[in-house]
């Protein structure tokens, strides 16, 4: 790594943790009220307030389950929230805001029209999700037309079993095959420089298991920073597997040593995506 490099990442670094550290912590007061998984979904309107970034969390039905998964509603609201005051501390890209100036995040079906009025999507524990024939149809259209999903969070063979076999419905592996992202990718160097795939845990798995990351044991030690690509190289699914980069942005505020060892990368990785997916 050139030192103008290290420069950068440090300063990256050093830069959210002295926002942190200043009393500027992404919590708002609302999470006083709700833990994860419990917030109500908020569902976007049929046009969106402007034209700002906005976080876009796509809820799914789910078929199976996985053990430390809650289905959509993982990471959810906080890890979309924390990641959008962040981007807007660091870099200068605009985001949407309500009139209390809390950033505007929504939940979409792939049901809904209102799923084109997201450029972004993520889910989280896809391992779970099961797809029906219209969801597939409408996800492939949103995804051609040019949407950008992130899966994040699900750990393991079985759970990779599943998902790759679902987004296979939507892509055909045979014309859309999966593939690891290079280090030298943009997505790792947008605007960060992100030397490996960061392995985020859950916080309470970090806590249970004296700060292991692995949350599979061996069947999840290497953590995949996967992608869909388009015949221009353009990402349309991103996958983040063996690894939980949104529990960084959502327990930032918990506990300071997760915080340090943690929410750097994460940030950093996710602030890059965020950029490539609206400049792609």
């Amino acid at each position: 790594m050139s030192l103008p490099r290290r420069r950068l990442t440090r300063s990256i670094t050093l830069l959210v943790a002295v926002l942190l550290l200043a009393g500027l912590s992404a919590t708002s007061s609302a999470q006083r009220y709700f833990s994860e998984g419990r917030a109500p979904a908020r569902f976007p309107p049929a046009s969106m307030p402007d034209r700002d970034f906005s976080f876009c969390k796509l809820a799914y039905t789910s078929v199976r389950y996985e053990e430390l998964g809650m289905g959509w509603r993982t990471d959810y609201p906080y890890a979309g929230i924390n990641l959008m005051i962040r981007f807007s501390e660091l870099t200068t890209a605009p985001v949407s805001t309500d009139q209390r100036g809390e950033p505007n995040h929504w939940v979409v079906q792939l049901t809904d029209r209102e799923l084109f009025n997201c450029p972004f999507i993520m889910a989280a524990d896809v391992g779970t999700i099961g797809l029906s024939g219209v969801e597939v149809e409408q996800l492939r259209t949103y995804l051609l037309k040019g949407g950008f999903l992130w899966v994040d969070d699900f750990w393991g063979t079985r759970a990779w079993q599943h998902w790759s076999a679902e987004i296979a419905k939507v892509l055909p592996p045979t014309e859309y095959p999966i593939h690891d992202l290079p280090l030298d990718h943009p997505v790792f160097r947008t605007l960060s420089f992100v030397e490996k795939v960061p392995q985020i845990t859950a916080i309470q798995f970090w806590g249970w298991s004296g700060g292991n990351t692995s949350e599979r044991g061996r069947d999840s030690a290497e953590a995949h920073l996967r992608a869909i690509t388009d015949k221009n190289g353009r990402i349309l699914v991103l996958m983040s597997h063996n690894t939980d980069v949104a529990d960084a942005w959502e327990r930032e505020g918990e506990d300071p040593r997760f915080f340090e060892r943690f929410s750097p990368e994460g940030y950093g990785l996710g602030i890059n995506v965020l950029l490539y997916a609206m400049s792609h």
